[in-house]
């Protein structure tokens, strides 16, 4: 560059040379002031840099003071953390134990109630808290064996009397123990009395009848009264329950006994009973409890009629 300056400048005139050395000397003056002040700038910028790097040693050294101090209180305190970390160790295991063993023992707690829930249903007690008293002369079990006794008595007395009848009407000779048991001494008037007799032990055993099924009618009635199910033999072992609270008609279970005895009971399928999934399950499935069932079931019917 150099070169070629010097080159362009042999080429000038005398009159040429002096305004391009002019003008290059002002450049040149301008690029040293620029130069100045740029210096300036920078010796302002070293000192601030110097009182910042002062103010950081002083920080550092005020630092260094501060984590001297905390390491010499750190020394006087690692024993004492060692043996608090191995107690506090210590006892979170043991609150862990004690955590598993209370779960345990909550499970367990749930279980047994599940059990003395289950039990008292089925109707069973504590011998230790209920004690339950029986009469050596029950007057209920009383009655039922003389009506029992009664009936079979009739019962035995009108087979007789009809077959004493029957051998009278056809003019057969009537057995020893027939006519014993009739005490026959004219044929016609005994006929007649012995109609009468049957007459009158047919009408006995009407009213005995209507009794019967009076008191089965009052019985079915306080039985729907008290447990809210009207209970309908269909077929032989089959059992119909329809709710007081029932919706529709058509609402009703079915149970079928699976034993002779009629102990253990089995719930069939009807188009309500599959509406009952959630009761089926707790209830039957899972409690094994079909009065339980049919409480949970009577107290939703009872809860829609009266929300509604």
């Amino acid at each position: 560059m150099r070169a070629i300056l010097d080159s362009y400048d042999s080429e000038l005139t005398p009159s040429e040379h002096t305004p391009q050395l002019s003008r290059r000397l002002r450049e040149a003056e301008e690029n040293l002031q620029r130069v100045h002040t740029h210096n300036a700038e920078m010796e302002v910028q070293l000192s601030q840099a110097l009182e910042e790097t002062g103010l950081q040693k002083q920080r550092a050294e005020l630092l260094t003071a501060e984590l001297s101090l905390l390491k010499s209180q750190m020394g006087t305190t690692e024993q004492s953390t060692s043996i608090t970390s191995e107690a506090v160790n210590s006892m979170r295991l043991k609150i862990e134990e004690l955590e598993a063993e209370r779960g345990r023992l909550e499970e367990e707690n749930k279980i047994l109630e599940m059990r003395l829930e289950r039990l008292s249903l089925q109707g069973s007690y504590d011998p230790s808290k209920v004690k339950v008293i029986h009469f050596s002369m029950n007057p209920a079990s009383r009655a039922q064996q003389q009506r029992k006794e009664e009936v079979q008595n009739l019962q035995e007395e009108c087979n007789k009397l009809r077959e004493l009848v029957r051998i009278l009407e056809g003019g057969t000779p009537v057995p020893d123990k027939l006519e014993a048991a009739g005490s026959i001494q004219t044929p016609i008037q005994e006929v007649t009395e012995l109609k009468k007799q049957v007459e009158s032990a047919e009408l006995k055993n009407q009213r005995l009848r209507e009794v019967f099924q009076t008191k089965i009618h009052e019985f079915r009635t306080v039985c729907y009264m008290l447990t809210g199910y009207r209970i309908d033999i269909t077929t032989e072992n089959q059992y119909r329950l329809t709710s007081m609270y029932a919706e529709h008609k058509d609402d009703n279970l079915l149970f079928k006994s699976t034993s002779p005895s009629g102990v253990k009971l089995q719930l069939l399928e009807t188009s309500f009973s599959r509406t009952l999934k959630d009761f089926i399950d707790l209830h039957l499935h899972h409690q094994n409890s079909i009065p339980a069932f049919l409480s949970a079931v009577t107290l939703d019917l009872f809860s829609r009629q009266t929300f509604t």
